[in-house]
């Protein structure tokens, strides 16, 4: 009897122990869900840029000398009509004095000429010479009347030529480098300016977008045309290349005529104040652009689950059974998507766990106590 009582209690005990299995087996797994809701938010996308100043300008001799002095450092601001530089103009102004000699020669041949004709007027009224000799006198005069005029202008022409040794800011800005030194022969062919001139009390900023980025931005702005599309663009910022956000917005005022045709790009251009000077020509960064997005969906990033290029999330009905939707992102906003299909407000998503959930598997949802998408840096 005792070893049928032993088979009877160990078969006992293996059922009770089978039935706990089932019964830990069929209680669901507990897992964060979220209820979504709407919101205003801002997406931004960022471009690389480079800074120029709105006037950028090669400081070049205009007539070839010695350079006989620098009134200005690299780096100083100078107002316009500031002299820059000084070419020795000796040989200019000797210019000046020839041109003035040979006015004053064609002036005095001009009147000897005047003396001829009035001459010879009486003469040939007085048939006393043949007329013929008269029209020769005025014919000379009518020359040396033009070879006055000729040396006026040779006179003007050394007189510019003088003025052009004192070389002066064209515009109020910034001086560049000073490649020439004190002493050195230039030339109005020389291939490197004696300087650059920036004029930054505001930059462009230029950027560009790519064919469907471009088209894109058509349909995301209103307007029937570009102008239209422009005065109602948000203001946009630059992000400098330490990662940092310049203090000015700008406004984006340009769009070029025409896609580059090597790139497949087309060039915007964007305009920033900048009365502390601290942007200079030739700096990078970023064109930060902002777009505001009414009644968005936004779903943390850890919520979802990517297979093939295509997005998912677990959404859980009211029987608390999950299913995997595909949903299409529009954009990131810190380490949040914004959903731009396939979810609304009210759904109610598994917000964390998904990598071990099956299509139609039932859940115990455990409410989250913080929204995660507000919690989430921006």
């Amino acid at each position: 009897m005792k070893p049928l009582l032993i088979l009877l209690l160990a078969i006992f005990l293996a059922g009770c122990a089978g039935k706990n299995q089932q019964n830990q087996a069929a209680s669901p797994p507990s897992l964060p869900v979220i209820r979504l809701v709407s919101s205003n938010e801002t997406t931004y996308q960022e471009f690389p840029a480079s800074i120029q100043g709105t006037i950028d300008l090669e400081i070049r001799p205009q007539v070839s000398g010695i350079l006989e002095q620098i009134f200005v450092n690299e780096g100083a601001r100078v107002e316009k009509g500031e002299p820059l530089f000084k070419i020795d103009e000796r040989p200019f102004q000797e210019a000046v004095n020839n041109a003035k000699g040979s006015l004053e020669s064609a002036k005095a041949t001009l009147i000897n000429a005047q003396l001829e004709v009035e001459k010879l007027i009486p003469l040939v009224a007085n048939k006393v010479i043949a007329d013929f000799q008269l029209k020769t006198a005025k014919s000379n005069y009518q020359s040396a009347k033009a070879n006055v005029e000729q040396a006026k202008a040779a006179v003007a022409t050394a007189n510019i030529n003088l003025g052009y040794t004192l070389i002066k800011a064209p515009v109020s800005g910034f001086v560049g480098r000073l490649p020439k030194k004190q002493g050195s022969l230039i030339s109005i062919s020389d291939l490197i300016p004696l300087t650059l001139l920036s004029d930054a009390h505001e930059v462009h900023v230029y950027f560009s977008l790519g064919e469907d980025d471009f088209i894109n931005f058509n349909d995301k702005y209103p307007g029937k045309s570009i102008p239209e599309r422009l005065k109602k663009l948000p203001r946009v910022s630059l992000v400098l290349s330490d990662k940092t956000v310049y203090q000015q917005e700008g406004q984006i005022d340009m769009v070029d005529g025409q896609f580059d045709k090597q790139t497949g790009s087309i060039a915007l251009r964007a305009t920033f104040p900048n009365p502390q000077g601290l942007l200079k020509s030739g700096n990078t960064g970023k064109l930060r652009l902002s777009m505001i997005h009414p009644d968005a969906i936004l779903i943390p990033q850890s919520s979802t689950i990517e297979i093939q290029d295509k997005m998912f999330v677990y959404t859980v009905d009211s029987n608390n059974k999950v299913s995997k939707i595909p949903i299409t992102i529009l954009g990131t906003e810190g380490t949040n998507y914004l959903v731009k299909e396939g979810l609304k407000a009210g759904d109610q998503i598994v917000f964390d766990g998904i990598d071990k959930l099956k299509e139609g598997e039932v859940i115990k949802p455990e409410k989250v106590k913080q929204d995660p998408t507000k919690t989430t840096s921006r």
